[in-house]
Parts: structure tokens; C-alpha cells; sequence
């Protein structure tokens, strides 16, 4: 489903890390881990196809990707369910109805994103993954914001996913309770050089 061979990406400028090769198929959870500014934001944007790789190769259907990052992607004049249409929509799909009940969304259906608690929001932005349809999840940080139970959520609609022939890759310093995840430590893969790329992310 997705295959990084020989990979460099950079921030600012500066090389971040270099020498990166994993793959990842269906039911495959690929979990990254390493210190603060290691490069895990900068990876997964670089998976996700919103900035070029400054060496190496990722080979993915692009189609398949959805990524969720710090933002959660909501339009605050929404409902919950309008939220949930939208994206739904934008990828051609239209039910809703699963990932509602998958982040407990039920009784918040009719409210405006905007009046939304912080958690409530992050549980919307990461119920919006589940209408896209696509294969290969993308998550940086997803459990800021939750509760416990609201992560206990997140692994289980995570864990369907998978179950369904579905990946991802998700960058957390927190155990999500998934055993059969891989864990991919990023420290080991810090460059070494600090050459310079012409591209710069903040212009992304």
C-alpha cells in the first residue's frame, strides 16, 4: 500500500532525517516515535504529499491517503453531522452514520462545531476520517484533547480500519492499546548532514 525507500525530508531548509525505508500493507498500524522536532510532523506531511521529499522515493496511491494533523478540519458554522456531510461528500461517500456512533457523536449531532469542546472537536476531526473512504490513515498527535475514554474510542475505531484492510501511520507519544502496532523510533534516522533543501514547508 505505501513503500518509502531511501528518504530524506527537511524543515526549514535543513535536512531533518535521511535514510528511511518501511513499508506498510493492509492491516498494518505503523506507530513513530521520537523526541520533540525528531521530524515526525514533517514525515507524515511528506506522506501525505503537501511537501516533496528532498531525497529518496515514497510510492503510494495518493487517492488512498487522508491525513489529519494538529488542525481538525472543521468548519465551525457546522453541525457535527453537517461536518460529517461535507467530508463525506468531498470524497464521494455518504454515510456518516458509523463514525458518529464510533466517537460517540450521537447527542452532539444538531451542535455547531464552534460550541464544541476541545475533546468534542477532536473526536469530530477524527470521526472526519472515517467518511473519506480512503485506506491509508495519516495522524500527527490524534489523542491532544481526549479523555481516556475518548482514546479508548480512537483505538477501537482505529482497530476497525484495520480490521477492514485499512493502514496508517501515527505519530504519539501515548500507548493507544493496539499490541499489534509497529513502532518506528525516528531517532535512529536523524541526519547526519545538514544540507540544505530548496523547499521550505511554511510556504506549503
Amino acid at each position: 500500500m505505501l513503500h518509502v525507500d531511501d528518504l530524506a525530508v527537511s524543515r526549514g531548509g535543513l535536512t531533518v532525517l535521511e535514510g528511511l525505508c518501511f513499508g506498510l500493507v493492509a492491516a498494518d498500524l505503523l506507530i513513530l516515535r521520537g523526541p520533540n522536532g525528531v521530524g515526525k510532523t514533517t514525515l507524515l506531511r511528506t506522506l501525505a504529499g503537501l511537501q516533496p521529499a528532498l531525497a529518496g522515493r515514497v510510492s503510494v496511491d495518493q487517492e488512498q491517503i487522508t491525513y489529519s494533523g494538529h488542525a481538525d478540519g472543521l468548519k465551525a458554522t457546522l453541525t457535527v453531522a453537517e461536518n460529517l456531510q461535507f467530508w463525506a461528500a468531498v470524497h464521494g461517500q455518504t454515510v456518516i452514520d458509523p463514525a458518529i456512533a464510533a466517537m460517540n457523536l450521537t447527542a452532539l449531532q444538531t451542535r455547531r462545531a464552534a460550541d464544541l469542546s476541545a475533546g468534542q472537536k477532536r473526536r469530530l476531526g477524527l470521526a472526519r476520517l472515517s467518511v473519506t473512504g480512503r485506506k491509508i490513515w495519516l495522524m500527527d498527535e490524534p489523542t491532544v484533547s481526549l479523555d481516556a475514554a475518548s482514546v479508548g474510542l480512537f483505538g477501537a475505531m482505529l482497530r476497525a480500519h484495520l480490521a477492514q484492510g485499512g493502514a496508517a501511520v501515527v505519530a504519539t507519544h501515548i500507548d493507544l492499546g493496539l499490541p499489534e502496532a509497529r513502532v518506528l523510533d525516528l531517532s535512529q534516522f536523524k541526519a547526519k548532514s545538514k544540507r540544505q533543501g530548496a523547499f521550505d514547508e511554511a510556504f506549503a
